[in-house]
């Protein structure tokens, strides 16, 4: 593995841990206001944050007119993957959508194949498998019961769908890749996601509510807008010029385990010694995943 594929992998690492946090957040707001008002929210403030950073810069304020397309274009699948997840919170749990999220990296993978003549070996569908149970292992904290429990209700299939714009979104975050510079592409995928959610508030008049978004709530949003929007769109932005989508989204077999280390540290959840063991066993797998899909020159 060379210094540029490790960079790819650091990146990666650092967003799936970000984007841990932002799974504890999302459950807080899930019903304060309306999922189209609050994404709008997350994705205007981020994009004026970032804007003189874009704005006063020559180079990057020239590149906008011919990224601005490519980046509506892919903040529909981002931005309608997080109103799906806020719509779906309204009638399931953290915990189903968690199981239902360890698809996303096959579902990524097979989604790849027309798209980059990829292919997925036995030996891959072999990890993938063992991946996703190590994963649910830690969401079903090591209970068979927990696990027996286990049944899906309508939010569930509404997630079910929001992991297909993921998907896609990775997927199309690589193909429409060109020699932009990362932040310009972040800037306009937030100006797409809030030209989306304004003409959709707007179509079917919903109120903004942003009064309501503050203490605790303001809080939650902060880090939404702050570590999973701005920071997380440029680390993927970043990996994606390195790295396939099948080895991003991989990734996603340790989101359970960052949760469940984050809900340890910052609210005193006791972890049992079981969930400790698929902890580290979700986090072994992941790795020789990487190792598979890199040997098998999968990108």
């Amino acid at each position: 593995m060379n210094s540029t594929t490790f960079q790819g992998h650091f990146y990666i690492i650092l967003a799936t841990i970000l984007i841990g946090g932002s799974f504890i957040a999302v459950e807080n707001l899930a019903g304060l206001i309306d999922p189209f008002s609050l994404i709008l929210l997350r994705f205007l403030v981020s994009a004026i944050i970032l804007a003189p950073f874009v704005l006063f810069k020559k180079e990057y304020r020239n590149s906008i007119i011919h990224t601005l397309g490519r980046g509506t274009i892919l903040s529909s699948f981002y931005a309608g993957f997080f109103v799906l997840q806020l719509i779906a919170l309204e009638t399931t749990t953290a915990l189903n959508t968690g199981a239902l999220y360890t698809l996303t990296p096959l579902l990524t993978a097979l989604l790849s194949i027309p798209f980059f003549k990829d292919r997925i070996s036995p030996k891959q569908y072999a990890i993938f498998f063992l991946a996703a149970i190590s994963t649910c292992g830690v969401i079903f904290k090591g209970s068979l019961d927990l696990l027996l429990s286990f049944s899906l209700n309508s939010g569930d299939y509404i997630f079910f769908s929001s992991m297909f714009l993921m998907a896609f979104y990775s997927i199309f975050l690589k193909t429409f890749q060109k020699d932009e510079k990362p932040i310009v592409m972040v800037f306009s995928i937030l100006l797409g996601g809030s030209f989306w959610m304004a003409i959709i508030l707007l179509i079917f008049d919903i109120p903004l509510n942003w009064h309501l978004v503050r203490g605790e709530y303001a809080v939650n949003i902060a880090y939404l807008i702050i570590m999973t929007t701005l920071f997380t769109l440029y680390l993927y932005q970043k990996a994606t010029a390195i790295l396939n989508p099948k080895i991003i989204m991989s990734y996603t077999y340790i989101n359970p385990a960052i949760v469940a280390i984050l809900a340890s540290l910052l609210y005193g959840v006791k972890l049992d010694f079981i969930v400790w063991v698929f902890i580290v066993i979700s986090c072994l797998v992941t790795v020789i995943l990487q190792l598979v899909l890199h040997k098998e020159k999968s990108f």
